[in-house]
This record gives C-alpha cells, sequence and structure tokens, in this order.
C-alpha cells in the first residue's frame, strides 16, 4: 500500500475531512490534497505531526510495516 494510500484511509477511517486534517498539520486543504494524491511530497515534520495525531508509527505511515504501532 503506498504512503498516500495510508494516509486517505487513516483520515477516513477517523471520520475526518482533508480541511481538518490539513488544519492540524498546519497547511491549507489543497496542499493536503496533494499528499494524499501523492502529487506533493509531504515534508518530515508533517509526517511526524499526522504520526502523532493518528498515534502511528512512522514506519506504518511510510509503509515500511503493514500493522500500526502505537507511539509512545
Amino acid at each position: 500500500m503506498s504512503v498516500y494510500q495510508r494516509l486517505k484511509d487513516l483520515r477516513e477511517d477517523s471520520d475526518k475531512s482533508q480541511a481538518e486534517i490539513a488544519k492540524i498539520i498546519g497547511t491549507s486543504q489543497s496542499y493536503y490534497a496533494q499528499y494524499e494524491n501523492g502529487k506533493r511530497a509531504i515534508p518530515f515534520d508533517r509526517m511526524v505531526a499526522l504520526a502523532k495525531y493518528y498515534n502511528v508509527s512512522l514506519d506504518y505511515l511510510a509503509g515500511f510495516i503493514d500493522t500500526p504501532r502505537k507511539i509512545k
């Protein structure tokens, strides 16, 4: 599964809109949509913010592992 699909799935599982997640990580909805569509690279600090928000490891977000690990 791609990083981009994983971001979309996590967002949808949380019943959040792109605009809500964009606000949480400090970007616009249009930029966030480009992250999910793979049209724009996601800055590391925003990946960290997403990992914290969803309480999953960066390994999971990056697609290195398929089972989400909670962060401590």
